[in-house]
């Protein structure tokens, strides 16, 4: 495992906040602040598709790329919505340990 711990996460996501308020001209970040939660999120839900497609074609290539892009496009709306990767750590560690068939059944899942 090259990175244990989600330390890239981190940092990624440090470097995502960085650059909030920098000129959109010259960063791709500070360009999806500036357009938007809607635009933000509507780039999450493009990455995700194109994630599921690189699934669906057996790429594991693709599939590491696009997943990347996720992670990294659902970090720009975290840092929109005001939320920290601790956040969702924090309730990924809430869940462990609970059945996910339980919590469905909940209407939790």
């Amino acid at each position: 495992m090259a990175d244990p711990g989600g330390v890239i996460l981190d940092r990624l996501f440090s470097v995502i906040l960085s650059r909030r308020g920098h000129d959109p001209d010259e960063s791709y970040v500070a360009q999806q602040f500036k357009s938007g939660t809607s635009r933000i999120a509507q780039k999450v839900g493009e990455e995700a598709i194109e994630t599921v497609l690189a699934a669906l074609g057996n790429d594991n290539n693709e599939l590491i790329s696009e997943s990347a892009d996720l992670l990294f496009h659902l970090m720009v709306l975290w840092a929109d919505k005001g939320l920290a990767p601790s956040d969702i750590y924090a309730e990924l560690s809430r869940r462990e340990g609970i059945s996910g068939l339980d919590a469905k059944k909940a209407g939790k899942g």
